[in-house]
């Protein structure tokens, strides 16, 4: 079973929208075990439309578009498929009554123009749409059959799990690819792709590096009959050899296993925040229950405020000032006793663009004080090219993962660092 993914509107070609759509639907399938071989995005014309889901079955078994299902003019995907079928646009009159029901439900008038989506191309399957008016489409072409659904998120993703996934997944019988991705926080791209050599070398499996901000996920992705049994072997033996580089799988967060790991001890966390200005606290507390871990935080921007609010001592500050490891563990011990939490997380350090005190931009000290422990400091050496407020943002993010996944060693007792088998070439160019 290949699949194809046709996204509509002019607004995703002129970046006025992100294709959150596409990426959520290839994710999805992905996990279903059906391969996704291709995604284009078309603008709202007529022929591109009927041109793109023609070459689409060419190549693949269904083409799954999203968008072009609304009311208005420029809204062509029912008109695309009804022409790429060879067949009349019809008025069902099931889909009217529905339609004039929901709007007098919203005790609103009914448009006229309302009402197109109501037209379906003749012998049209309908998609059941729980979760909006427009349903979505099954429409059988010459060369296999083609999913229209709504361009609106929420919609679109109710009608691909409740129809469209369960038919795909049917049709396709058993899994011929399976997918598992795991999750890794602080180590360069290149190391962790040296450590998998053994895996590269397997049959049947195929190994994707996705790098962001700080992380690389690692996609691992089998084919072939028997790919549920490959993937189990191929995980198991990446694990192996990654160890606890690995923080979680899937959609995990780093900030999500924090509060997991805190939750099964029944411990909290604070944090002290200098140059991240609020951002770890705000990973911590976007996890849902966070209340339960995370004690609060103080963000002592100031020198004057990390002698003040956390403790940090004043000689200490003005022989070294506020960019030194000693003072990012007395933030961090400042912020766990005064907040009386199980751990306390700092970070001090130069953000940029432009050095401080004689730091160059990129210094970063982090610390994390555990339960009755001495306060552990790390000194990843940040290094982003350019000069300009975008490096300074992404040393901030970059400190907030570092900070998360010290934070997770530390609660799992495990060594701070976890940079073992690291060319200097990689530890340099890690930071």
């Amino acid at each position: 079973m290949r699949v194809e993914l046709l996204t509509i509107g002019d607004e995703l070609l002129l970046g006025d929208t992100i294709n959150g759509n596409a990426a959520w639907m290839g994710r999805r399938l992905a996990e279903s075990g059906i391969e996704v071989t291709r995604s284009v995005v078309v603008g709202d014309e007529l022929d591109l439309i009927i041109a793109a889901v023609d070459e689409a079955l060419g190549r693949a078994d269904a083409v799954i578009t999203t968008g072009g299902l609304g009311p208005t003019y420029d809204d062509l995907t029912r008109d695309a498929l009804a022409k790429a079928a060879g067949v009349a646009l019809i008025r069902d009159p099931t889909l009217e009554r529905r339609l004039r029901a929901r709007v007098a439900a919203a005790d609103r008038p009914l448009a006229p123009m309302a009402l197109r989506m109501a037209e379906v191309p003749e012998g049209a399957g309908l998609l059941g749409n729980s979760a909006g008016s427009a349903p979505g489409l099954r429409v059988a072409l010459p060369g296999g059959v083609a999913y229209a659904l709504p361009g609106v998120p929420f919609e679109m993703r109710t009608i691909m799990n409740e129809v469209v996934i369960p038919e795909l997944v049917e049709r396709a019988g058993a899994p011929q690819v399976a997918r598992r991705t795991l999750r890794t926080a602080g180590v360069w791209e290149s190391v962790i792709a040296t450590r998998l050599a053994e895996v590269e070398a397997l049959d049947g499996i195929k190994l994707a590096y996705l790098p962001s901000t700080g992380e690389v996920k690692i996609r691992i992705t089998a084919s072939g009959p028997d790919a549920v049994q490959r993937l189990s072997g191929a995980e198991e033996l990446t694990r192996d050899l990654l160890g606890t580089l690995v923080y979680g799988t899937e959609d995990e967060t780093l900030a999500g296993v924090v509060h997991r790991l805190l939750i099964e001890r029944g411990r909290t966390v604070a944090a002290a925040e200098s140059l991240t200005g609020g951002l770890i606290g705000a990973e911590l507390t976007a996890v849902p229950g966070a209340s339960k871990t995370y004690a609060g935080g103080m963000i002592t921007y100031s020198t004057e405020m990390k002698h003040t609010l956390l403790g940090v001592p004043d000689d200490l500050l003005r022989e070294h000032g506020a960019v030194h490891p000693d003072v990012a563990a007395a933030m961090a011990a400042g912020v766990r006793d005064r907040l009386e939490a199980s751990y306390g997380v700092a970070v001090t350090g130069v953000a940029g663009p432009e050095p401080q005190d004689g730091h160059p931009v990129g210094t970063l000290y982090i610390s994390v004080a555990g339960p009755g422990n001495e306060p552990t400091v790390i000194s990843p050496r940040l290094t982003v090219p350019g000069a300009s407020a975008e490096v300074r943002n992404v040393i901030r993010r970059l400190t907030v993962v570092h900070a998360l996944e010290l934070l997770r060693r530390d609660i799992l007792g495990l060594d701070a660092e976890h940079g073992a088998g690291e060319s200097e070439e990689d530890r340099e160019e890690k930071g």
